[in-house]
């Protein structure tokens, strides 16, 4: 039986693996070798599976347009938990892509219940933080877009609660504004291509996201006029809901097809790439969307400090980029590793790098040289590097980081506007 994912939820653990073949998710193993020089998150495989991504990869590799969208939701203060996320959306940037981020304020206000000033307060966190990482593009907040609403309204009219709460385990108990924010979510990753233009986009998220993900791929799927099928021997483009002068728009746009009820077949010789972009041009000259199925990029959780997933009420799992030094170096040097009960045992049987939340710590974000991070491994297993002196050594690379990261934001403050 296939576990349910709750993308509001703080689940301890989460087996990536086990979701990725439960829910079909297809391992970024496939589409990897497309990227050249790939950063640290693909490297070390922390990108652990996609839905998608070819398109995407191709519009790197191949110069042409696409979109990279994500979303925070601004119900508390952002911390290396929010890290990943923020650095996938600006190197998808780096390599051409057009950036949006969402600041979905509907939903912390309708989940959360945070009041609207807070949730603008933590938003502008948000923004400093993306801006000091080098992110350039539209931020936006959900209740102050209109035409996001009006998508939201209109991606609403293709779901029913029966099936919400077959994706989110919605019941009788769930608030209307609960529900609601969800076509919010799906507004939200249709959005670059209703203001920016049909191309390829790119939702990297968290696992726990990818509910928002399939239910917005169907709703992109229900919102077509047309259905283009390859049959083998021909093109066929089948009527989905678009009215008859629609079907003959489309007819005239392919000399030498067969225009049936509901239907128009066409001769050899077009492909279905060139077929499908003219019928969504179609759709869109006649008031429909032509989206393009929207991509998404699964990374593996930053294990927390005290184990387990990062979670805000469990201050001591996580750092604030604003916490105090004397906070910093309390999380760090309390962290959960992956050391043995004593030192001899240290010593004689290594550590277990892999269970260890300091370890990972470097592994996600603290040490860009790869060959520095797979020494650090090698000598926790050989027990030669002690839990003590690798927690000092990383404390100075979060107190670092943190440093330069705070000077990055004081220069880029007069930037947020909200």
């Amino acid at each position: 039986m296939a576990e349910q994912i709750n993308p509001w939820s703080s689940t301890p653990k989460m087996d990536i693996n086990r979701l990725i073949a439960d829910f079909g998710i297809e391992p970024f193993a496939s589409v990897k070798e497309k990227i050249t020089d790939p950063p640290v998150f693909i490297r070390r495989d922390i990108v652990a599976g996609h839905r998608g991504y070819n398109a995407v990869a191709d519009a790197i590799a191949e110069k042409k347009p696409f979109h990279v969208l994500t979303g925070f939701m601004p119900s508390g203060h952002p911390h290396f938990g929010h890290l990943m996320v923020m650095k996938e959306v600006v190197w998808h940037i780096q390599q051409g892509g057009k950036g949006f981020i969402s600041m979905a304020d509907r939903e912390a206000h309708a989940v959360r219940g945070l009041s609207w000033d807070a949730c603008d307060q933590y938003a502008r966190e948000y923004m400093e933080c993306l801006y000091a990482l080098g992110f350039s593009g539209e931020i936006y907040s959900q209740r102050r877009n209109n035409a996001l609403k009006d998508l939201a309204f209109e991606a609403a009219t293709k779901v029913n609660f029966s099936e919400l709460s077959a994706i989110y385990g919605f019941g009788p108990e769930t608030e209307l504004a609960h529900a609601v924010s969800v076509s919010m979510q799906v507004a939200d990753i249709l959005y670059p291509q209703l203001t920016a233009g049909v191309a390829p986009t790119v939702v990297p998220v968290g696992i726990d996201q990818d509910p928002h993900i399939r239910l917005t791929r169907d709703i992109t799927n229900a919102l077509r006029m047309f259905l283009v099928e390859d049959r083998g021997t021909h093109i066929s483009i089948r009527v989905k809901n678009a009215p008859k002068e629609v079907l003959d728009a489309v007819a005239k746009r392919f000399s030498g097809s067969k225009k049936y009820e509901g239907h128009i077949d066409l001769p050899a010789g077009h492909t279905f790439e060139e077929t499908d972009a003219i019928v969504r041009e179609v759709e869109r000259e006649f008031g429909g969307f032509g989206f393009l199925l929207p991509s998404a990029t699964y990374h593996s959780f930053l294990q927390g400090l005290q184990g387990g997933k990062m979670s805000s009420s469990v201050p001591d799992s996580l750092v604030w980029f604003d916490d105090p030094d004397k906070d910093v170096k309390k999380k760090i040097m309390g962290a959960l590793t992956g050391g043995r009960q004593t030192l001899e045992e240290q010593k004689k049987l290594g550590g277990e790098p892999e269970k260890c939340s300091i370890y990972q710590l470097n592994r996600f974000h603290m040490q860009e040289d790869d060959k520095e991070l797979s020494e650090m491994c090698r000598a926790c297993k050989a027990g030669e590097l002690m839990c003590g002196t690798c927690k000092k050594e990383t404390l100075e690379r979060v107190r670092n980081f943190l440093r330069e990261f705070k000077e990055k934001r004081d220069e880029v403050a007069h930037m947020v506007e909200w």
